[in-house]
């Protein structure tokens, strides 16, 4: 039996999830093996790379003699799309049937479809990166503070159940609501403490020392992590600027293909530069990254960030 090229491993991975999540009882190794035409060997090493990305997959007890694997809540929801042309095929059968009632009903159901799909686009195009990077096939390659295994797993936990986590943070004992955790050059844990009320912070999870789940239940309320994240420019939160850089002609090329912001919105000037602009909060990351760029990239509004960098850059000239 031929497995199946490298090439297709990565999207063989996310319709597994998919089809894995679709089944009540979960499926077996030889599911895998007859729905991918793969060898026993592969389809172990496809149901290894699901469980490594996926915590949430356990083995589920049947009454048959196989071993059965299935998802213990529906957090594959959030990867599943469709795609055009499976969409093109509804709205094809729709304009076909003459039962108007199912006609009505195939428009309802279009239309909550393509709501779904413009919303979890981005959200599938991030975790690829997950996926390659689980099987090997790419690497984030940045100076980052090692975290202890352990501690990821209480947060992980606690994420799961919305249970209290305790913990010593700059020599003080803290009782915490973890909410989510921002990976960057640091990895920062969101959270509220139970001490400060109902206000969010963002923790640097390799200072916290002796940390324990507790049994205490807390509210998640509405929070959204991705709405979070989505105000800053990096991890830190404040007044939120309208930020707008000038890229010079020899970077335009490569500013116009660089995610700097989910708001951004960028354009070619007449002159060959490029103009990109966003609103976030984190003046110090945003200079520390127009930084980066070089001479190429200059801050046009607004100007007091403008006028931070420049003392920023004569305090670094200073030492």
């Amino acid at each position: 039996m031929l497995d199946k090229p490298r090439y297709s491993r990565v999207s063989d991975i996310i319709e597994l999830a998919t089809y894995m999540a679709s089944k009540v009882q979960g499926i077996t190794i030889n599911d895998i093996m007859e729905r991918y035409n793969v060898s026993r060997r592969t389809a172990e090493r496809m149901r290894d790379s699901l469980t490594n990305i996926f915590p949430e997959i356990d083995e589920i007890e049947t009454d048959d003699n196989y071993k059965h694997w299935g998802f213990t809540n529906n957090v594959i929801s959030s990867l599943i799309n469709f795609k055009p042309k499976e969409i093109a095929n509804l709205e094809q059968l729709q304009r076909r049937t003459t039962n108007k009632e199912l006609q009505n009903e195939l428009t309802e159901t279009i239309t909550k479809i393509k709501a779904l799909t413009n919303k979890r686009q981005n959200n599938a195009e991030e975790n690829i990166e997950l996926f390659m990077q689980t099987e090997g096939y790419a690497v984030r390659q940045m100076p980052q503070y090692s975290i202890d295994l352990n501690t990821l797993d209480i947060i992980r936990k606690s994420l799961q159940s919305s249970k209290m986590v305790t913990g010593i943070y700059h020599d003080k004992q803290r009782l915490i609501e973890p909410l989510g955790m921002i990976y960057g050059s640091k990895i920062y844990l969101v959270a509220r403490e139970k001490a400060k009320g109902d206000s969010i912070y963002n923790y640097l999870l390799h200072k916290f020392t002796d940390l324990k789940i507790t049994d205490k239940i807390f509210d998640k309320g509405n929070f959204d992590l991705q709405e979070y994240s989505k105000q800053s420019f990096g991890v830190y939160h404040g007044k939120i600027l309208d930020v707008k850089l000038l890229f010079s002609q020899e970077l335009a090329k490569e500013a116009s293909s660089f995610n700097f912001h989910p708001t951004q919105k960028g354009k070619f000037n007449q002159d060959g530069t490029y103009t990109v602009t966003f609103k976030a909060s984190g003046d110090k990351e945003i200079i520390w990254h127009v930084f980066r760029w070089g001479e190429g990239c200059k801050i046009i509004s607004p100007k007091s960030l403008d006028k931070e960098y420049k003392q920023y850059l004569k305090n670094c000239l200073k030492n």
